[in-house]
């Protein structure tokens, strides 16, 4: 057992340095904006706007070193899967419907094996997304990666139909936050996972996960499509890298913050391991993982659906943190 816990940023993923350079290079993106960009750098999507009031929505992702874990247990289909949900779900928080997507997949040398596994999964969210595999890119760069090793991004574009964009201005303190449940870990914090775990063998059977580490670790990212087209909801935040605390703040107007309480919602036991194993402090758990949270949603209280979960309520913000989990 480690003397200090680990972190985020130990493990070589610093979130505040990369929001530190977004900021100085905002003003450089802004610069490339024409009177159609209706939402750029920010949110979990961007928004063009096209003739007769509907948007094109478009984002672009990774899956991040949860690629390590799969070339170490030399399966590769959910990796696929999981870069289509993770593109998917981006958008899906602008309220568009998937039209098309691309992929780049990078690699020293290819692997048809890996790279057959990786089209299925992709082919098979696409279609389950009703989403178009449209093109992509597929390179060789010797030298530039490892043998074995690759890369994956992944580019989607959505529609918005006229009025269908959610309108964070609506947001009134007192609104219901509902949380959608996450498959697992999804696509982020594999850098300090894989240092929790990097003297254990992806075979071994932890009591608190029933199954193989590995099995757990490349559990696709699940898709919330469906779930938000059945509901009346006013913003969405897709939790990704920086957890709960970095993410649910981006689809909340300013002047309001988020109080959650902790005990409304199930967290899976691989963040209870996670947290154990690494001496892990709740805060840096809670700006790191979805905890069990995938999308959390703001919806007025007359709309929360019978089966939600509801897991908090937004705030008027008047202190240093927008959200406060207790």
């Amino acid at each position: 057992m480690r003397d200090e816990g680990l972190s985020y940023a130990a493990a070589g993923v610093d979130i505040e340095a990369y929001e530190r350079v977004l900021e100085r290079i905002k003003p450089l993106i802004a610069a490339t904006h024409g009177k159609e960009v209706a939402v750029g750098v920010g949110p979990f999507a961007g928004l063009y706007a096209l003739p007769g009031g509907g948007h094109l929505a478009a984002s672009a992702d990774g899956v991040g070193t949860k690629i390590k874990v799969a070339i170490a247990a030399g399966s590769h289909r959910g990796i696929g899967k999981d870069i289509v949900n993770h593109c998917v779900n981006d958008i899906a928080t602008a309220g568009a419907r998937p039209l098309f997507f691309l992929d780049y997949f990078a690699t020293g040398k290819l692997d048809p094996e890996a790279f057959a596994q990786v089209v299925d999964g992709m082919t098979e969210a696409c279609r389950e997304a009703g989403c178009a595999l449209l093109g992509g890119e597929t390179a060789e760069m010797p030298g530039m990666y490892a043998l074995g090793d690759y890369d994956l991004a992944g580019f989607i574009v959505g529609l918005v139909d006229p009025g269908a964009h959610p309108d964070p201005s609506a947001i009134r303190a007192g609104d219901a936050i509902v949380g959608l449940p996450s498959s697992g870990l999804h696509t982020n914090g594999y850098s300090l996972v894989r240092k929790v775990f990097e003297d254990v063998p992806l075979t071994k059977v932890f009591p608190e996960l029933g199954r193989p580490l590995g099995e757990e670790l490349l559990e696709p990212h699940r898709s919330y499509l469906e779930p938000l087209g059945k509901m009346r909801w006013k913003a969405a935040a897709h939790i990704t890298g920086g957890g709960i605390l970095g993410n649910l703040p981006r689809c909340l107007p300013e002047g309001l913050g988020a109080r959650l309480q902790r005990k409304s919602w199930t967290e899976p036991p691989i963040f209870r391991l996670v947290r154990k194993r690494g001496r892990i402090s709740d805060d840096e758990m809670l700006g790191t993982f979805n905890m069990g949270l995938g999308m959390i949603v703001v919806v007025d209280g007359k709309d929360v659906p019978p089966e939600a979960r509801v897991i908090g309520e937004v705030v008027r913000h008047a202190g240093p943190d927008r959200v406060v989990v207790s």
